[in-house]
């Protein structure tokens, strides 16, 4: 059985390249050929700046450049062409590139064989692209790794991950069976020293000057006492603040006058001398200044080499010092430390008592131990996944992932005024205003989610939407789009599209009002824009009219003269896409821009009406052309609005927008209405799931804690303000899902 690897590794100085390097050999060490390591596949991470700068040892097969997205991908390439069994990823937010390690999540559902994962950082408190992520390689992966009791208790309560996937291994410590305290002592010329030591990278959330104001306390009783700062300031600090934590630490050693007392070691060693440093320390000290540490290796070090350990009570330090291990302080309090330190230095049984029942439990997580725990955990994965599993029948909507149907974050964006259109994360921005297209959209939303749900939220929203729509109406049946939120307008006419998504509503509205009233206001707006639709040129505003005279004519099919507007209009259409189209070009223009799906949309909601087989053989030809571009990963993946599609040109993957998708899954839906094929309504739901996170970056845009949708899909991430046309898009998707399963479950029959 062969295992890859995915980390930081040395020669680059990081405790998870450590950790990566001990894991390895730990596992080797449980096999009986030895030099399996020189087949032993390590995919490394680089920091920018770095690529060129480590020479790896062997076993590293292939490196990743931190901020290139492409390597993620070529290095699951890699993976999966390799002999590797299994999948190792070693996890920690700051060494994978986009926002937050975002670029890690496609990689890892490129993968083909089974995927472990050590967490070496599980947040209480995460972002929602921290969350996101998580959740994401909880859904992935076939075990989660975490090294606590609370970090099991995080990803289970936090971010919803089954328990059956969860497995507590803790993290290793070197096995240095050569090393003493006293001849350590000796070494370093400690004999006549009491070593108290403090380890790891340097900054202010390390709390080294409560050890440094205990230390006042204690050096008159006890003058003997020696307090080493071992590390390197943290990268992080010297790039923003330099070595000012250092100078002040420096500063306050001085004021005390404890130079001779306290020694700073600005050095990065090796883990061989780190243990050496810990073996030989009497007391070592994490004096952290909050509890969110859920991984502490030094920690678990420092307990390894049967050190005497105090520290602050941090989540993984009230579990490892637990039954005797260790003492706690409280947060900043040097008075109590110093009491514990004259305490045990008073009282040298004590002090030993606390290193021998750290150096027993030291020697239950040597890294040959944890290595074994690994191996059998990863066997056992390795098994699981070549159990061939008889496929049960497949559901083409699979009700089990769709979250539960809410309005709450359109209830913020709504006031009496309409929707408004901006928001900044989860508020609304009320600087930018109100516009006509999410007014028209909100009213499509609201009575798809009245004749859903009979919501009497929805209800209530209609006249809203509806008197917006009216008051922008101009008296020659154009529309505004833009209102301030003192209700200025902005505008003295609006877009085409804005017209066209205006005409949908009201049409939609027609078919289906909850009462006579509103269908008569409708019609009366209808038929005021009537004179209006001759004078449109933009195919997306006669696309999105189409549709919407499509519903007028569900109401009123009698009216023939409406009927003849809508084939005169869907005759525009097809007679562009005759003169666009190509061999290898199936498109209505010679770029694909945004809001594709709407074009052979409107043509399949027009052909309903008409039952023109030439007009559906175009929607379905331009269908599977805009298919082919967009699915042609097994998830939608949206033109991006940077860049877009020339003909002949490059295909612009980010920023891809909400709209687009809507568009896509309503696209779908129709067509099955239209056709009756069942492979579009597997699409549509397959498109609709890229709201959930099966999408080019594997992020979820819907948000589960404020019910909004993210407005779009960036290159680092999601960017996280929730305005209303992304959020009106993702509930207009997941209406048509709800509206498709009564077709769904009528041909399953």
């Amino acid at each position: 059985m062969k295992i890859a690897y995915v980390g930081t590794y040395p020669p680059r100085q990081c405790g998870i390249g450590t950790f990566t390097n001990n894991l390895i050999k730990a596992i080797v060490s449980n096999t009986k050929d030895k030099e399996i390591i020189k087949h032993t596949n390590v995919i490394a991470l680089n920091n920018p700046g770095q690529e060129d700068a480590l020479e790896y040892p062997e076993e590293v097969k292939f490196t990743i450049r931190q901020e290139h997205q492409r390597d993620y991908i070529n290095a699951a390439k890699y993976i999966n062409f390799s002999d590797s069994d299994a999948c190792i990823l070693n996890h920690e937010f700051g060494i994978f590139g986009g926002e937050d390690g975002v670029y890690i999540l496609p990689m890892l559902h490129r993968l083909k064989v089974p995927l472990i994962v050590t967490f070496h950082t599980v947040l209480r408190e995460p972002s929602f692209v921290q969350k996101n992520i998580v959740h994401e390689i909880g859904r992935i992966a076939k075990r989660i790794i975490v090294m606590s009791h609370k970090a099991v208790h995080f990803l289970k309560t936090i971010y919803d991950i089954p328990e059956e996937k969860i497995a507590l291994i803790e993290h290793g410590v070197p096995d240095y069976p050569g090393l003493t305290h006293e001849k350590i002592k000796k070494k370093y010329n400690f004999e006549d020293r009491k070593v108290i030591l403090t380890f790891g990278l340097l900054s202010r959330n390390k709390g080294i000057e409560t050890v440094i104001s205990a230390l006042t306390k204690v050096v008159d009783k006890h003058p003997e006492v020696l307090y080493i700062v071992l590390g390197k300031t943290h990268p992080a600090v010297i790039e923003h603040a330099g070595e000012e934590y250092r100078d002040y630490l420096s500063l306050l050693v001085q004021k005390h006058n404890l130079q001779d007392n306290v020694y700073f070691l600005k050095t990065f060693v090796s883990e061989e001398v780190l243990f050496e440093y810990l073996t030989a320390c009497d007391i070592y000290v994490t004096p952290y200044l909050n509890e969110a540490q859920i991984t502490s290796g030094t920690l678990s070090y420092a307990i390894g080499a049967g050190a005497a350990v105090l520290s602050t009570p941090y989540w993984h330090a009230e579990e490892l010092l637990s039954d005797g291990r260790g003492r706690l302080f409280d947060f900043k309090n040097s008075d109590q430390l110093a009491e514990i330190l004259n305490d045990i230095l008073d009282n040298p049984k004590k002090l030993n008592d606390l290193r021998n029942k750290a150096y027993e439990y030291g020697k239950k997580i040597r890294w040959p131990i944890i290595g074994k725990h690994y191996l059998d955990l990863v066997s056992s994965v390795v098994k699981e996944s070549e159990v061939l599993v008889e496929p049960g029948k497949k559901l083409i909507i699979d009700t089990s992932v769709i979250p539960k149907f809410r309005l709450d974050h359109i209830r913020r964006l709504t006031d009496d005024s309409g929707i408004v259109q901006h928001a900044k994360y989860g508020i609304p921005n009320l600087k930018e205003g109100y516009c006509l297209d999410d007014n028209s959209r909100a009213l499509l939303m609201a009575l798809m989610s009245y004749r859903q749900n009979k919501d009497p939220l929805a209800l209530n929203f209609i006249p809203i939407y509806l008197s917006y729509i009216h008051y922008m109406q101009t008296s020659n049946g154009g529309f505004r789009n833009f209102m301030s939120f003192n209700r200025q307008f902005l505008d003295e006419e609006g877009s085409e599209d804005s017209f066209g998504r205006t005409i949908w509503a009201l049409g939609y509205l027609m078919h289906r009002a909850p009462n006579k009233s509103y269908r008569e206001f409708a019609q009366e707006l209808f038929g005021n824009s009537y004179g209006y639709f001759d004078k449109l040129s933009s195919i997306r505003g006669i696309a999105n009219t189409i549709i919407g005279i499509s519903y007028y004519l569900k109401s009123i099919p009698s009216d023939e003269g409406m009927v003849q507007k809508m084939k005169s209009m869907t005759k525009v259409l097809t007679d562009i896409y005759a003169k666009n189209k190509t061999e290898d070009w199936q498109w209505f223009e010679n770029i694909l821009a945004y809001d594709n799906a709407i074009l052979p949309l409107s043509l399949f909601h027009s052909a309903e009406i008409t039952g023109d087989e030439s007009v559906i053989a175009i929607a379905k030809e331009t269908t599977r052309f805009l298919e082919s571009v967009t699915m042609d990963k097994g998830y939608l993946s949206i033109v991006g609005s940077n860049g877009w599609y020339p003909k002949g040109g490059e295909r612009a993957v980010f920023d891809q927008q909400a709209i687009d998708t809507m568009a896509t899954v309503r696209l779908f839906f129709q067509a099955y209405k239209v056709t009756k094929d069942p492979l579009y309504i597997e699409k549509m739901f397959l498109s609709y799931l890229w709201f959930l996170g099966e999408n080019e970056l594997r992020m979820r845009l819907y948000d589960h804690e404020t019910f909004g949708c993210c407005d779009g899909l960036q290159d680092s991430g999601v960017n996280r303000n929730q305005g209303a046309e992304s959020t009106l898009a993702y509930l207009i998707s997941h209406l048509t899902v709800l509206t498709a399963l009564e077709y769904e479950f009528e041909y399953q029959k």
